[in-house]
């Protein structure tokens, strides 16, 4: 294989390796290095290589193991709650069946919901449950990649799958219930009716916010309707008082209804822009992933919004 042709295999299958990438890492900054790191292997091996697809799904995985290892370790410093690294979209961007990124964000397996159990398991677990379960490889190929035997990557997999039934996240609802449920939230949000708020979220209903300890969020997280609906109602009490602007855009997050929302704010430890993802079951919200941490969301450009600040109604 020419030097010009190996460039040519690694680029179409780029999108595809980004894919296997962040699916382990749940993050695309890892998933970019690591795609990155792959690219001197094959240039040095691809004229031997007879299926450039499994030879270079091994290599990333491979990479992605050492990333997951050592991010274990650099989290064990992390300041408050982890999630993973979103990737957004914008909402009525034109689909086609050709859009890697598209196919990608499709997937089940890469909702924020699901990347969150993901993330729970050991990296042994992961890798198996993801290059076999999701992405089809054998299970002696996954061996090889862990470095055991093919029995031992089958229960790593076993293991893993038994976990996540146990985390159980919810699955993904069409498109237009979800909106549905938002702008009711949204909409009690404004009024600062927390029953409403409350029934609007399921009763075990958990909130988790990333923000790496760079600006406020809350520093745990919460878990009930109860307390999940004073928090939200908190926050839009506080922009409401200090005369915050903020601007919300509907967007989706990794496939699903969400927004991106940006703040214009002197105050020193207040967010500039923030990612709320939501995950919904038996319409309720029953999870919502509000990503604050600024290397995360370093991909979203922050403009000055041009809303008035936060107002509620007035009573009469």
């Amino acid at each position: 294989m020419r030097a010009e042709q190996a460039a040519e295999v690694f680029a179409e299958l780029r999108p595809y390796l980004h894919g296997v990438a962040y699916r382990l890492t749940s993050s695309w900054a890892d998933a970019e290095d690591v795609v990155a790191d792959a690219w001197p292997r094959w240039s040095e091996r691809a004229e031997a290589v007879e299926d450039p697809r499994a030879w270079l799904t091994r290599v990333v995985a491979r990479l992605a193991v050492d990333h997951l290892r050592s991010a274990r370790v650099r989290r064990e410093s992390y300041i408050g709650p982890w999630l993973p690294e979103p990737v957004v979209t914008p909402v009525g961007r034109a689909q086609t069946e050709a859009d890697p990124l598209e196919q990608l964000i499709a997937d089940e397996s890469v909702r924020l919901a699901f990347l969150i159990v993901l993330d729970e398991l050991p990296p042994e677990q992961r890798v198996a449950v993801v290059l076999h379960d999701v992405l089809g490889v054998a299970f002696a190929d996954v061996a090889d990649i862990l470095g055991c035997s093919p029995a031992a990557a089958r229960q790593h997999a076993s293991r893993g799958r038994r976990r996540i039934k146990s985390a159980n996240p919810p699955p993904r609802l069409p498109a237009e219930q979800g909106w549905s449920v938002l702008a009711e939230l949204t909409a009690a949000l404004q009024d600062g009716d927390l029953t409403r708020l409350s029934q609007l979220l399921a009763p075990d209903v958990v909130l988790i916010g990333d923000s790496a300890g760079r600006v406020s969020a809350a520093g745990r997280p919460l878990f009930g309707a109860v307390e999940v609906a004073r928090f939200l109602d908190g926050l839009m009490t506080l922009a409401t008082r200090h005369g915050v602007a903020f601007q919300t855009e509907p967007v989706l997050v990794n496939g699903d209804p969400g927004f991106v929302i940006r703040f214009e704010t002197d105050r020193p430890r207040d967010p500039r822009v923030a990612v709320y993802a939501f995950a919904l079951a038996e319409g309720r919200v029953a999870a919502i992933f509000a990503v604050l941490a600024p290397d995360k969301l370093s991909r979203l450009s922050v403009q000055r919004p041009a809303a008035a600040p936060a107002s509620r109604p007035r009573p009469n």
